[in-house]
Order: structure tokens, then C-alpha cells, then sequence
């Protein structure tokens, strides 16, 4: 939602004033230290392999646009394996930009609901009509797509009186909403077998972002911490109803341990 424009903004400052690189740096330092605070000195956030929860068989990403804002394959590729494995799979989304992600979760789940800003919302944050215009331009038309517009801090989630198996976290990724979000979310919207995912819980597949982890484990009910984890080979941070024993710490540069196979085919549109 708010997130393209916010990090064009930095960008731009940035750009004009290179030394605002080190606030960022130390921006990072100080959540960093607020992880520490909250979980103790000695806690690493845990990684799993993310052969785990992705189905490997006949499993495609598309729609993709290779454009600046969405996901990467393999996050999408997540969240349609995990959809694809829950019968009549019911999946919620906060945060839709092109809908991608949705479009691609759509194909496999039996229905879907996305929250995300209005485009006169969108405009008020003084961002063009086109942006505006372009929410939801892959999922728009999908019959088992329902979008609903509004900010999901004022949002009335407890009003849908529906329960999802699989919902999708990825609107504004700055500490105080992405709390919000993860405690309305953890609150109102789930079932004991339901998943979680946070996108953006990692700058890339090698480094987490600090920002976001703090909001989610401040939005997670504290006996939960334990069931959350970054899933490698993307920036993916996942809720799972079951504890995994099977962890690992991120310590960059990775060894690869996987890799990909990507086939391309082109549709005009």
C-alpha cells in the first residue's frame, strides 16, 4: 500500500544526502537492539528450509509482472503451495498493490478477501491516480475475489465474523502497523489450524529486517513466539500451528543448499 512511496521517498533523500544512509544503518542497530530487549540477548531469529511448505509438483507462478512492489516467485510460490494443501482453502490478505499474489493464491483456494486502501485513500497520501488505479489490476475480475477498501488500523475486522486458514500480512511494514495488523489478524481472523504469513519480515532472502520482526512478535500472543519463523529463500515470515524443530540461523553469505528451475512464458495483456 503506503510502502512504494514511502521507499521512493527515502530513496530520493538518500540520493540527495548519501550520509542518511548511516541513519538507516543505524535505524537497524537500534531495532536490533529492541529484538534483544524483547527476547534476550542470546535469541536468533529461526529460519526453516523452505522445501518444508512448497510443494515441488507442477507447482507454476502466474500471474508475475517482474515489476517494482510485489514479491518475489518464491514468496508467491509459498503462499499458493500452503493454499493448494488446505481443502477449500479460505485466504485473507492485507495489502493487495497488482494482486499477484492473490490472483495466484485464487487459482488454488476456494475463496479470497483482500483488504487494502481505497483509491481515494490512496490519492490522499498524494500518491498519482494511476497508482491508485493499478490495486488489484490481476485480481480485479477474479470471481472468488472479494476486495474490501480501507485502512486496516481502523479497520473493523471483528464485523467479517469469518475465520480464514491462510492470511497474508504485507501492507505497511513500519513497526507500529505491522503490530497492529498481526494482533487484529491473531485476534479476529484465525482458527487453531490457521497460517500466518508476514511479507517483507526480510529485506532480502539473506537479510531480516528487524523493523518488521519486532511488530510481528509484539502483534503475536507471547505463548505463539515459538511458532514463528523466517522461511529461506525469501522474505517470507511464516506462523505455523505446529512448532518446527527443524531450524536454522541465517549467517551470511548462505551456502546454497537448493536452487530453482524458472521457465518463462510471455502473455500479452
Amino acid at each position: 500500500m503506503r510502502k512504494i512511496f514511502r521507499a521512493f521517498k527515502a530513496l530520493g533523500r538518500i540520493l540527495k544526502k548519501p550520509s542518511l544512509l548511516n541513519l538507516v544503518l543505524d535505524e537497524d542497530g537500534s531495532w536490533n537492539k529492541k529484538l534483544r530487549d524483547m527476547k534476550g540477548n542470546a535469541y536468533r531469529f529461526p529460519s526453516i528450509d523452505i522445501r518444508l511448505l512448497l510443494k515441488t509438483e507442477g507447482l507454476s507462478v502466474a500471474p508475475f509482472a517482474f515489476l517494482d512492489g510485489g514479491s518475489l516467485p518464491t514468496d508467491i510460490a509459498l503462499l499458493k503451495s500452503l493454499a493448494s494443501g488446505i481443502p477449500n482453502c479460505r485466504y485473507f490478505e492485507i495489502g493487495t498493490w497488482r494482486g499477484e499474489s492473490v490472483a495466484n493464491v485464487a487459482s488454488v483456494a476456494k475463496a479470497c478477501t483482500t483488504l487494502n486502501l481505497s483509491p481515494q485513500q490512496i490519492m490522499a497520501l498524494g500518491l498519482p491516480q494511476q497508482y491508485a488505479d493499478l490495486h488489484g489490476f490481476f485480481s480485479k475480475d477474479l470471481p472468488n475475489v472479494t476486495q474490501l477498501y480501507g485502512d486496516s488500523s481502523t479497520f473493523d475486522f471483528a464485523g467479517l465474523n469469518q475465520q480464514y486458514d491462510l492470511v497474508f500480512i504485507d501492507g505497511d511494514h513500519h513497526y507500529g502497523m505491522v503490530k497492529s495488523d498481526t494482533e487484529n489478524v491473531f485476534k479476529h481472523l484465525l482458527h487453531e489450524n490457521s497460517v500466518v504469513v508476514w511479507h517483507d519480515a526480510a529485506f532480502t532472502p539473506e537479510k531480516l529486517r528487524p523493523e518488521v520482526i519486532c511488530g510481528i512478535f509484539a502483534g503475536v500472543p507471547h505463548e505463539k513466539h515459538h511458532h514463528i519463523y523466517h522461511v529461506s529463500n525469501s522474505q517470507c515470515a511464516v506462523y505455523l500451528p505446529q512448532a518446527i524443530t527443524d531450524t536454522f540461523i541465517l549467517n551470511p553469505p548462505e551456502t546454497p543448499t537448493i536452487s530453482f528451475g524458472v521457465s518463462l512464458t510471455i502473455s500479452s495483456i
